[in-house]
């Protein structure tokens, strides 16, 4: 239908210019006739009808030529106008400076068009930039804040007189800073890879329920500790996909479901086919999300309200992977969660 609309405007276009040539040959053409027989009536000049047509197509195509001339050369002023705004905007952009915005209520048709997609584009720029700075910002923050606590305890290790003790206290946690550290480098580098647009997905079929079985199992120590009753739904299913990212994703929810929530609560795994989709459920009891920080979760480094984050140590950076793998997969993520009730993730993957 796009198509067939596109065609019927390119004629469109292209009837409305052949009537505008054919009415502006016309006018030039017959200002010359009527120039011309004026002149042989008021000077009585004779000529056979085959040479007066001669001199007035000649004059016809000279006017033509002539009011070309001096339309460009009344144009020319305000077209160089226009270009010179243009170039000055590209080339503020150039240097960096995305705060351009070009009057649109002086351009029309094709230059405003043109105009407009310069203003989007320069919008989009201005965008990324802000992301890119809040994005070096974030990482500035997040990488500093081990760097510093392994500058002041080596510092502290140096003093004498520290016992054996202290000197492995100190040692323990120099060795969770460094592991942090490492941490936030190597999801730094998993969302940079699958945000490659050479990324491939390598899917093969497998058992998605028995992933999810072994994922919870390797938990054990954790929801064991804090005396969790984890209820598993985990019907046998199969699905195709890449396994390896898959498993990043049922982690990271599993794990924040865990950390979460507080001793003696429940989580629990849900796994459910419809036609067309395979849904995974994981809802706990926890200490929910703000109906605020859930329209950020997904966003990097992005770790909602003091209440959430204080619980345990995290870059922020989790949740931003989870969401890119199920993108990559053609699905999608869904969180509902109230504060002090606990979250619901859902995933939905098409089969």
């Amino acid at each position: 239908m796009k198509k067939s609309f596109s065609k019927i405007g390119i004629v469109l276009r292209f009837s409305m210019s052949i009537t505008l040539l054919f009415a502006y040959s016309g006018l030039t053409f017959s200002l010359a006739y009527w120039l011309l027989n004026w002149f042989y009536d008021n000077y009585e000049v004779d000529g056979s009808p085959y040479i007066r047509q001669l001199i007035n197509w000649g004059l016809g195509i000279v006017f033509m030529f002539l009011s070309i001339a001096l339309f460009g050369l009344i144009a020319r002023p305000r077209q160089r106008a226009i270009w010179l705004e243009v170039i000055a905007a590209i080339r503020r952009m150039a240097k960096g400076d995305f705060n351009v915005t070009i009057k649109m209520d002086k351009y029309q048709g094709q230059v405003g068009q043109f105009i407009e997609s310069i203003n989007d584009m320069a919008s989009e720029l201005k965008q990324v930039e802000r992301l890119r700075q809040e994005f070096i910002s974030n990482v500035s923050h997040e990488i500093q804040s081990p760097l510093t606590s392994i500058r002041g305890f080596a510092s502290t290790l140096q003093r004498e007189g520290l016992s054996l003790e202290e000197q492995r206290h100190y040692l323990s946690i120099i060795e969770k800073e460094t592991t942090r550290l490492s941490k936030i480098s190597d999801n730094l580098l998993k969302l940079t890879t699958l945000e490659s647009e050479q990324q491939e997905l390598d899917a093969h079929s497998y058992r998605l329920d028995q992933q999810l079985e072994s994922i919870v199992l390797a938990c054990e120590p954790q929801w064991l500790e804090k005396e969790l009753e984890l209820e598993l739904e985990l019907p046998e299913t199969e699905i195709t996909a890449n396994e390896g990212m898959l498993s990043q994703v049922w982690v990271n929810l599993i794990h924040n479901a865990i950390k979460f929530t507080p001793d003696h609560g429940n989580v629990k795994v849900m796994l459910s086919q419809t036609e067309h989709h395979v849904k995974v459920r994981i809802e706990d009891s926890g200490i929910g999300i703000s109906s605020e920080d859930q329209q950020r979760i997904f966003e990097r480094f992005y770790k909602g309200d003091k209440q959430r984050t204080r619980t345990a140590e995290g870059s922020g950076l989790g949740l931003s992977i989870v969401k890119k793998i199920i993108e990559l997969h053609k699905g999608e993520i869904v969180v509902e969660s109230r504060l002090g009730e606990g979250s619901t993730f859902e995933v939905f993957l098409p089969k």
